[in-house]
């Protein structure tokens, strides 16, 4: 199936209307003590949005892969401002330190084929931001 730019930018729209939509949502989280109580945009403050962590990853990969496969469309500064956003310091050390402390988050059986599977999409998006970054003559859009 070939997508034009037409449903690229529908889906561009579905995914930059999820990003940042905190609730409802639903996740597997282990508790360890009150600390680790809190909201979704604390937890994982760049993957919070979409209903849960592992559909807001799939929406980022989704957003950097369409931005480099139409670098011609109006979506373009739409979606790296949204990426820039996401895509802070701070929150890419939250997600680490909130991946550090619970290293089999969305494996909900704790296999280590869905923990591998669940940190190479986080590799999947790094390698996509940077793509983009290489398409946009160096500008520098992810971390």
């Amino acid at each position: 199936m070939e997508i034009d730019a037409a449903i690229a930018a529908k889906l561009i729209q579905l995914v930059l209307t999820c990003i940042k939509k905190e609730y409802p949502h639903s996740g597997i989280y282990w508790f360890d003590n009150d600390e680790d109580i809190k909201p979704p945009h604390e937890l994982t403050p760049a993957f919070y949005g979409c209903l849960d962590w592992h559909s807001a990853v799939h929406g980022h990969w989704l957003l950097t892969r369409l931005t480099r496969y139409f670098p011609e469309a109006s979506f373009q500064t739409t979606v790296r401002e949204a990426l820039t956003q996401s895509f802070t310091p701070e929150k890419i050390q939250g997600e680490v330190a909130h991946l550090n402390k619970h290293p089999y988050f969305e494996c909900p059986y704790g296999d280590f084929c869905s923990l591998l599977a669940n940190k190479s999409w986080l590799v999947q998006v790094d390698i996509g931001f940077f793509l983009v970054s290489l398409c946009l003559g160096g500008e520098k859009i992810f971390i």
